[in-house]
This record gives structure tokens, C-alpha cells and sequence, in this order.
């Protein structure tokens, strides 16, 4: 059985489908700005926006006046795409191309923030790797948000086998490392008029 390769697979997602022909378009990702809101996030902290792609949160931070912004995406095509939207504010941001399997993080994190990558993972040395990453990777008192599909959600998105959440197996997971704060569900509303399920839970490092 022939290995899937994953970047390959993203490259040509964002090769050939353009900014709101993919679900998780959102105009204005309003979720992930309430938790920017919630816990008060300094205007000067250190922000990784894990399998961000060209989503449009980080023209939000931007436009908040957040100075130390991170675009993590396994697909280079996806990053191009945002620092071409961005123009000359793209200089304003990190960008990283890995995958958030395996990416080991070089510096350490105030907030890092997950929609839509974790629930990728589905292979236990994968989901174990990043966690470890994670744990390493933010600071004390830094927060962490992961919005991954719910067990109401779809089971594949883009063609590709996703792990569904609840707010149990999500704080299981991170509760040796982590301290949960809220799980809240969520319906995101996709460019094709359909509902998909997700749960964002939010965590502090103690």
C-alpha cells in the first residue's frame, strides 16, 4: 500500500482551490479572536498560528496590532497565498513550512493556536510528537486553543480520515501537561451552506 504523502496532498489543495472554495473558509474567524479577547492576549505576545494556511486570522492580528505573529502550514502554496494577500505586512509575520507532525519549534510561545490541524493526526506517534512539542514549546501561564471536529463533525474533511474530539478525550489527552480551562462547541458555517460540528477547548500551562 502505497505511503499517503500529506504535503503533496495540501499543495494541491491550495494549488487548486482558491480562498473560499475549501469548508473551513471564514471571512472573520470570530471564535478564534473571542479567545484572543478572553484571556486578554498582550498586544507583544508571542503568537503561532499552527496549520494556518492563508486563513484570514492573521490579517485580524495584524490589523490588532500584534507584532510577533508565527503562520505555521505544511503547504508552501498556502503561505505564498497569504503573503500575497498581505503585500508588504507579510514582512510583519514568521512564516513556517511543516508539518505539525513533526515540527519542533525553535522558540517558546505565550499562545499557540490550533483550528483545524490536530484533528489531522490520526497515527498515536504523530498525536504524541506534537503534544510533546506543544508542552515544550509554550511557556508557563501560556495558553493553548485546539479546535478540532467534534463527535458530531464530519469524519474526513478534504478527503483525508480526521480523529473526531469530545471535551473529555481532548482534555484527557492534554491534561498531563495542561490545565483545561473551557471546551465550548461550536457550528461553523462553510462557503457551501453546511454545518460542521467542532469543539475549541482552551488550556493554560501551569
Amino acid at each position: 500500500m502505497e505511503e499517503f504523502d500529506r504535503k503533496n496532498h495540501w499543495e494541491h489543495i491550495y494549488q487548486t482551490k482558491q480562498l473560499n472554495e475549501v469548508s473551513w473558509y471564514q471571512p472573520t474567524p470570530d471564535t478564534s479572536l473571542k479567545f484572543f479577547d478572553q484571556f486578554n492576549i498582550p498586544r507583544e505576545a508571542k503568537i503561532i498560528d499552527v496549520g494556518g494556511g492563508d486563513s484570514l486570522l492573521v490579517d485580524h492580528l495584524l490589523a490588532r496590532g500584534y507584532t510577533d505573529i508565527t503562520v505555521l502550514d505544511i503547504s508552501e502554496s498556502a503561505l505564498e497565498r497569504a503573503k500575497s494577500r498581505l503585500g508588504e505586512r507579510s514582512s510583519l509575520v514568521k512564516w513556517i513550512i511543516a508539518d505539525a507532525a513533526s515540527f519542533v519549534p525553535a522558540e517558546q510561545y505565550d499562545f499557540w493556536h490550533d483550528r483545524a490541524a490536530f484533528h489531522f493526526l490520526t497515527q498515536e506517534k504523530e498525536i504524541e510528537n506534537y503534544i510533546d512539542n506543544v508542552q515544550k514549546s509554550i511557556k508557563p501561564s501560556g495558553i493553548l486553543v485546539i479546535g478540532t471536529f467534534s463527535e458530531q463533525g464530519p469524519k474526513k474533511c478534504s478527503g483525508i480520515e480526521i480523529k473526531q474530539y469530545s471535551e473529555t478525550s481532548m482534555t484527557d489527552r492534554l491534561k498531563p501537561f495542561f490545565e483545561k480551562i473551557e471546551c465550548i462547541a461550536v457550528e461553523h458555517k462553510t462557503p457551501f451552506d453546511t454545518i460542521q460540528q467542532f469543539i475549541f477547548c482552551s488550556f493554560r500551562k501551569p
